[in-house]
């Protein structure tokens, strides 16, 4: 099965299972799939392998009339959510085939993508842990202050990417090397050892190596 390959789903929340050794784990509950294939791309034709999933089933008022016009094509249904998943071979799938859960093995590592939950505006201590300054020794109203932003006449400015307060949060991030503890096709489920980005009900994408 080519790498990369995934499946859209939701994450339910965090829970703990037991091995069979008795030990305890602390997992993420993920309800994903099944995503049928709506589109198909081919190197020849587009330029790259890729395969486009649906996912959550949506009404007309949900969608614009491109959208309807593309998924009618594929006639597998109307979806609120479309994802593209670049392959690196031409695909194995075909309009109108399904993935479900039952692609993954419990043992097997994957890497999920989510938007992280938004904290909002935050100071340069919650968003980049940094340490502040001195509590005492003359600094007044400061304490949890970023200090210093920039050098003197050169360069003049401040750079690029410098570290400072701002929006926390709601961006995309991806986890790598999670082990898939267990699989429930009958019920759509995975459970995944350790936590994963985003909140609870938070759209992921789970993805094979």
């Amino acid at each position: 099965m080519a790498s990369n390959l995934g499946i859209l789903g939701r994450k339910l929340g965090m829970l703990r299972v037991f091995t069979g050794d008795g030990a305890s784990v602390a997992v993420t509950a993920i309800q994903a799939g099944p995503c049928p294939v709506v589109q198909v791309k081919g190197a020849e034709k587009d330029g790259y392998d890729a395969i486009q999933i649906g996912y959550v089933d949506a009404k007309d008022k949900h969608l614009t009339k491109p959208q309807i016009g593309h998924l009618a094509k594929a006639g597998e249904g109307k979806f609120r959510v479309l994802r593209e998943i670049r392959l690196d071979a031409p695909a194995e799938q075909s309009v109108g085939e399904a993935l479900t859960v039952a692609m993954f093995e419990p043992g097997e590592f994957v890497k999920i993508s989510g938007k992280s939950i938004g904290k909002g505006y935050a100071g340069a201590m919650k968003r980049w842990n940094f340490a502040g300054e001195s509590a005492t020794h003359g600094t007044e109203k400061t304490h949890r202050s970023a200090g210093g932003i920039g050098n003197n006449t050169e360069p003049g400015k401040v750079f690029k990417n410098k570290k400072m307060a701002g929006h926390m949060g709601a961006r995309n991030v991806t986890a790598q090397s999670i082990m898939i503890v267990d699989v429930r096709p009958e019920d759509n489920l995975i459970l995944v050892k350790g936590p994963v980005p985003g909140p609870v009900n938070g759209l992921v994408m789970v993805r094979k190596y």
